[in-house]
């Protein structure tokens, strides 16, 4: 796999940690043009020197719609075309049970879980359009398929992931654009410590690692424009 995605140029959403950046190694490892999204520049910085060649820090807030834009337009400038997107962005509170979950917290988890990845997709079309062709990847999560204690403002809105993926290729196809929505289980990133009740060290030493998420973005995006992986579940194998 390796050199897979040389000359592509791959956004990576949420690059500042976990899954996201994990990708973004992955991605440059496989000879891809990275550009690295997050709120946070500093951590963005401090990656873009570890990965070396050819990067873009693009701070980005995905409850900013102007953010989103200026982040996509800086990266048409620098690269010229946009090959792979992947939402890897996400987060949780522990306060998500209805009896706890407030109106506000409500509408941040559809915000940056959901109609970042939105914006996101309108921002990237009319490059891949242009361009004939393009991957768009969204991480969601196994809850989708197999309803847990994340949270309905959580997985309401990682549903809502699969039915942007698949509205967005059923709209796009015939432009080249392609969709895939990955589910992963339990991966040992930031967010598990947002759960109201720690999780035992030995359900986490089971874990998925960031890396195992990151691998199976990569296989994805290496394979060739006629094919196309709808959906991927990805499952801890002892949990």
């Amino acid at each position: 796999m390796s050199d897979a995605l040389r000359h592509q140029v791959a956004v990576i959403v949420g690059a500042s940690s976990g899954i996201g950046r994990e990708t973004a190694f992955a991605f440059a490892g496989a000879g891809a043009a990275i550009v690295l999204a997050s709120r946070s520049q500093d951590r963005l910085e401090t990656l873009a020197e570890e990965i070396g060649g050819h990067t873009l820090v693009c701070p980005m807030d995905v409850e900013d719609t102007m953010s989103i834009r200026r982040s996509i337009e800086r990266t048409v400038e620098r690269f010229g075309r946009i090959d792979v997107l992947v939402y890897a962005t996400g987060t949780n509170i522990p306060d998500r049970t209805l009896d706890e979950l407030t109106p506000e917290n409500w509408d941040m988890m559809l915000a940056t879980n959901l109609n970042g990845a939105f914006h996101c997709t309108q921002a990237v079309l009319p490059t891949m359009r242009g361009q004939g062709g393009g991957l768009i990847i969204y991480l969601s999560s196994v809850a989708v398929q197999l309803p847990d204690a994340s949270g309905v403002s959580y997985q309401a809105a990682k549903h809502g992931l699969v039915g942007l993926a698949h509205g967005t290729f059923k709209e796009e196809q015939d432009n080249g654009v392609r969709t895939t929505v990955i589910f992963p289980g339990l991966t040992d990133t930031p967010l598990v410590l947002k759960r109201p009740t720690p999780t035992p060290p030995e359900v986490i030493a089971h874990a998925l690692q960031p890396e195992d998420v990151a691998e199976a973005c990569l296989f994805v995006a290496s394979l060739p424009a006629r094919a196309r992986v709808p959906e991927l579940m990805l499952m801890p194998s002892r949990l």
